[in-house]
């Protein structure tokens, strides 16, 4: 009984465990599909995980010592897409016959030259140097391009010949020389240089090299940007000589009344003179009261004033001078413009750019040789990101908020920032460094601030909060290592920071060619500058490097000042920058903070007084009057009658 009893046990177990492994293998094969689908759709951290060596100093000498050890990661090539436009045969032709736009613009980390048409051809890369190149000039029969270059490690001016694609060296010299401009029988350039601390115009012969520049103009101002006429006696400049940036011309047929001032407006920045064709019209570029213009300055009539023809802040003209290109530079974003020239009327919506246009020129067809050959390549791919965030931490469950990362060797109250932006901080702060020749990012004034640490009063919406900015520190401008350019866009002040180069020998940044404002000016005895909550002041000697256009490339963004900045010194945020990644103030609050943190009365902290503790009151007791002393009466006797003898 016993022996039928266990066999009947160990049956019944045998087939529960079978039915279990039936059951399973079911499961298995009915959701592995779902499953296959959810691995190949999840994210996956890179193959390779990014290791930022940020660069070490050694304090006796300043020095960057860049640690040889740093591994080489090499991107996955992606297609490179064919213009539509050049297949189709008629567009081809059409495009070879009119010509394209030539134009330097900021390419990931360097710039590069791209050509463009409106209609034909989308923004084509030409050359990919591993150096810097600016400042496109063409020559009067439209076959070479003068332009500036950084690649013997100096700032030289060379001509690039568009039909073999062989450039020449012009000039060879530590000092700085850019923004060449053809004479028109092509015999020599004018150019800016950098020399004894000054800013001002050479004129070269491209017949002797040997030969030393002709000096034109000899000012402590800053004289930049020439434009030679198609006349040939006069070149057009921009000036600083009166105090803000002016254009001026040179007449080189009177020495004695040599230059002239022609915009004589002291209330805006005039930049970027270019001649028409015919040499009759002069078109600049201004800044005045948030507005970004082209004007245009007729030669014949010049005692008139300068007539509004377009939108931007550099500016080519067409062959027919009827259409005119210019570039709108925006706080964080570039566009390019083309427009009719004196009616505003636009051939094209305004077309976003992917960076910052550094000189551009329109070149004629037909086109031939290399040029040619070269845009039907159509590398019209866009620059590879020079950053990717990386999670190193995974968002806290069940909400999951992203948190924050520590920042290696940085000085901050709380040296943390968020995780989806710190790859972007550590590359910026890099390059910053490789570019000046010092760690701009290793000393902040702040990077993540918690929400329990109360900030300055009327600070609304501050993104320190949010882990996603950071502040530089301020002594870097009180110690005359950054400087300020005031930009007004609609309305909204905003900033553009310079770095002072730590070699000054010219290979390092460029010369400053804008007034600069003097943020300190406030605190003088001038009641003008202190209802402007600065002035504006030459611009400083030596070379700079542009830090706000170097935080675009890595994605940081810099922040308008404050209604109240003229009167309050935190309000003026210059040194703030933050990445928003398409969220505003309160969704980026909402990725590291419950709704419940952020639904209080007050909008963030705020400092509260210390009560002082007063007594309670007590009755005072009634006042009573104060006894005087009263004399007592003597008694006086009355005198008797004396009676008669």
């Amino acid at each position: 009984m016993k022996s039928n009893s266990r066999l009947t046990l160990a049956l019944v177990l045998g087939i529960v465990v079978l039915l279990i492994g039936l059951n399973i293998a079911a499961l298995s094969w009915l959701g592995w599909p779902n499953v296959l689908e959810r691995l190949q759709n999840s994210p996956t951290a890179p193959a390779i995980t990014p290791t930022f060596f940020l660069p070490t100093f050694d304090l006796s000498t300043q020095t960057i010592i860049t640690p040889s050890s740093a591994p080489e990661v090499t991107l996955t090539p992606t297609a490179t897409p064919i213009p539509l436009s050049l297949l189709n045969p008629e567009h081809q032709h059409t495009l070879q016959e009119e010509g394209v736009l030539l134009l330097f613009m900021r390419d990931g980390e360097r710039i590069h030259l791209f050509a463009y048409h409106p209609k034909f051809l989308p923004l084509t890369r030409l050359t990919r140097t591993a150096w810097d190149e600016m400042h496109p000039s063409l020559s009067p029969d439209g076959n070479r391009l003068a332009f500036t270059s950084h690649q013997n490690g100096y700032w030289d001016l060379f001509i690039l010949d568009l039909t073999t694609g062989e450039t020449q060296q012009i000039t060879q010299s530590p000092e700085y020389e850019g923004a060449p401009t053809w004479s028109p029988d092509g015999q020599w350039l004018a150019y800016e240089a950098y020399r004894n601390e000054q800013l001002d115009i050479y004129l070269q012969s491209l017949n002797d090299l040997s030969q030393p520049p002709i000096q034109l103009t000899d000012d402590p101002a800053a004289d930049s940007d020439p434009a030679w006429s198609p006349g040939g006696r006069t070149i057009a400049f921009v000036s600083t000589r009166t105090g803000d940036a002016e254009i001026w011309l040179a007449n080189l047929d009177k020495p004695e009344e040599r230059f002239v001032n022609i915009s004589r407006d002291p209330r805006s920045a005039d930049l970027n003179p270019v001649w028409s064709n015919d040499g009759r019209y002069l078109a600049y570029a201004t800044r005045k009261e948030s507005e970004h213009r082209i004007l245009t300055w007729d030669s014949q009539n010049p005692q008139d004033p300068a007539v509004m023809s377009a939108y931007g802040d550099d500016v080519a003209w067409t062959p027919d001078e009827q259409w005119m290109f210019s570039t709108l530079e925006q706080p964080n974003q570039h566009a390019l413009l083309v427009s009719l020239r004196g009616s505003l009327q636009r051939l094209i919506p305004p077309e976003e750019i992917p960076g910052k246009v550094y000189g551009m020129v329109w070149k004629p067809g037909p086109l031939t040789g290399w040029l040619w050959e070269t845009i039907q390549q159509g590398d019209t791919s866009p620059a590879d990101p020079l950053t990717q965030p990386y999670l190193s931490l995974f968002p806290v469950e069940p909400a999951g908020r992203k948190t924050m990362v520590d920042l290696a060797d940085v000085s901050a109250p709380v040296a943390k920032i968020h995780d989806a932006v710190d790859e972007a901080f550590q590359s910026l702060r890099l390059r910053a460094a490789r570019e000046s020749g010092w760690d701009v990012l290793a000393s902040l004034e702040n990077a993540y601030v918690p929400l329990t640490t109360p900030y300055e009063p009327s600070m609304y919406e501050n993104w320190l909060y949010t882990g996603r900015a950071f502040a530089l520190n301020p002594l870097i401008l009180n110690a005359g290592w950054m400087t300020v350019v005031r930009e007004d866009f609609e309305g909204q002040t905003y900033w553009r920071l310079y770095l002072k180069a730590r070699l000054q020998d010219g290979s390092m940044g460029i010369p400053l060619r804008e007034p600069v404002w003097d943020l300190q000016a406030r605190y003088t005895s001038d009641p003008a500058a202190y209802e402007q909550g600065g002035r504006l002041s030459s611009p400083p000697s030596g070379y700079w490097v542009d830090l706000t256009e170097l935080a675009q490339s890595y994605r940081w963004e810099r922040l308008p000042a404050q209604p109240n900045w003229r009167s309050f010194y935190p309000g003026i945020r210059f040194n703030q920058f933050v990445i928003r990644d398409g969220l505003d103030w309160w969704s980026a609050m909402k990725e590291i903070y419950p709704s419940e943190a952020l639904a209080t009365p007050t909008s963030m902290p705020t400092y509260t007084n210390t009560p002082t503790f007063t007594l309670p009151p007590t009755a005072t007791p009634r006042p009573t009057r104060t006894p005087t002393f009263t004399r007592t009466p003597t008694r006086t006797l009355t005198p008797s009658t004396t009676p008669k003898p």
